[in-house]
């Protein structure tokens, strides 16, 4: 029985399946980019969270994953950096990899992750973070 308690367990981890109890914060939360959207569209975190995202681009384009307010999404709308990586919530997602950033959630409210690339965030590339 102990056996197959581990093997369940070693098998529910490779799959990402958490055993965190319900309701507690998530640490960490994978991120999916497929055909130029993020899955999941909206994440919902705890505030006071440190949370770690893993953010997979399976399209063979570069995208970014970028975490902020409205008037942080519009200043790299019109931002010219062409990498991002070395501020928390900013990372750039080569074709075909996968990135990590850590993020620490304050308060309470709304944010907006996206991605600024020429006409991705137009195109509806972006997604709602949901800080309770």
């Amino acid at each position: 029985m102990a056996r197959l308690t581990r093997v369940l367990a070693v098998g529910l981890l490779a799959l990402g399946v958490s055993c965190t109890p319900a309701g507690a914060a998530p640490s960490e939360v994978i991120v999916n980019i497929e055909h130029s959207r993020f899955d999941p569209g909206t994440i919902d975190v705890d505030a006071g969270t440190t949370v770690t995202f893993v953010v997979h681009n399976s399209d063979p384009i570069d995208h970014e994953f970028i975490i902020g307010d409205q008037a942080m999404q519009d200043i790299h709308e019109k931002g010219t950096e062409a990498h991002h990586g070395a501020r928390p919530g900013e990372i750039s997602v080569p074709a075909l990899s996968t990135r990590t950033t850590t993020y620490t959630f304050t308060g309470p409210g709304t944010l907006i992750y996206g991605c600024h690339l020429p006409s991705h965030y137009d195109y509806g590339m972006r997604g709602v973070l949901e800080i309770s």
